[in-house]
């Protein structure tokens, strides 16, 4: 296990910065997931992590040396795309063997590597078909088998999952998590889906224009966002931020709540707000709705709820969850 540096690192092309001056230390063995919208900055630090994107200025570090000015391939690193880049004439053994035949690799030892990551990524009744034969799912195994047989450092993983349907989404999220687990090796995943973060990282790194956001455990930066920004990226349907009096009575230039965090019932100080649209989700129901002064409010209501567009509810913030900020979109409380 290999832990990794980035010690004020810039990114700019031309004129243009799109990383203004980034520090970052990832743990050994960690699974550290790199989430922003696009044109973040996130695919760019995770290539000049991987040495495809040269450093303008700052240090980049795996395990205590200085990679900065390394060759990708003296950097001890293995990345998976968002596209397969399998060879369509070879078979699944093949494509993983490929980069080890290249090194020169014994060839006893290539095909204990190959049959080991095979057994991991349960591909071994495939391993004598092509690509054109595989599911996405497969396909996407086989990339990953591709890097683990190159036993590297450090695994670079950008938007890999981007190409596949929703419930093989869902699948392989469970199949990369479980994989961390076996493995233990260092691993810097990117995405814009907060599902995946959520559901995969040990670490999550949130970046807005090539800045860091916040760090933390998935659960800390949903329960306690760092500013406005990452309460609203994090979470779905997005926090609730409010202005206004309700802000100014708490004592705050903008008072946020979750939409789970809503009560629904006619208890005293309760919001009156106007049923807009529902989405029946069937183990949860999202009321949206007009609160006037207030503006839009999004409610979540376990299971099927009956509400009606036009209806008029009631709902009341539970203290405990309410998040206030600043001016500049900071938390303060």
């Amino acid at each position: 296990m290999f832990d990794i540096k980035i010690d004020n690192v810039t990114k700019s092309y031309g004129a243009t910065q799109v990383i203004p001056g980034l520090s970052l230390e990832l743990a050994a063995g960690s699974f550290t997931v790199l989430l922003g919208p696009s044109g973040c900055g996130k695919s760019t630090l995770l290539r000049m992590i991987a040495g495809l994107e040269e450093v303008t200025t700052g240090a980049i570090f795996i395990d205590g040396a200085d990679v900065t000015d390394n060759e990708p391939s003296e950097r001890g690193i293995a990345m998976v795309f968002q596209s397969y880049a399998l060879y369509p004439h070879m078979t699944v053994y093949n494509n993983m063997a490929y980069g080890l035949q290249i090194a020169r690799m014994p060839k006893a030892e290539i095909d204990e590597r190959v049959r080991k990551a095979a057994a991991i990524l349960q591909l071994t009744d495939y391993l004598k078909r092509k690509p054109a034969e595989l599911s996405g799912g497969q396909r996407q195994r086989v990339a990953i088998g591709r890097a683990i047989v190159r036993d590297p450092k450090v695994f670079l993983f950008d938007e890999p999952l981007s190409n596949l349907d929703a419930a093989l989404r869902n699948q392989m999220r469970i199949e990369l998590a479980q994989l961390h687990a076996r493995l233990g090796a260092t691993m810097i995943y990117v995405t814009h889906d907060q599902v995946e973060a959520m559901t995969m990282a040990d670490t999550i790194v949130v970046l807005n224009k090539g800045c860091v956001e916040q760090t933390g455990a998935p659960l800390d930066l949903y329960n306690k966002p760092a500013s406005i920004f990452v309460a609203e990226f994090i979470g779905s349907p997005k926090m609730n931020i409010f202005g206004g009096t309700v802000a100014e009575q708490a004592g705050a230039a903008k008072f946020g709540v979750r939409p789970e965090n809503l009560v629904i019932g006619d208890l005293p100080g309760a919001w009156p707000v106007t049923v807009t649209y529902v989405e029946k989700l069937g183990a949860d129901t999202i009321i949206h709705t007009d609160g006037g002064e207030l503006g839009a409010v999004i409610v979540r209501a376990e299971g099927t709820y009956a509400a009606e567009q036009g209806q008029v509810i009631h709902v009341t913030p539970q203290p405990e969850h309410v998040h206030l900020f600043n001016d500049a979109g900071r938390r303060i409380n």
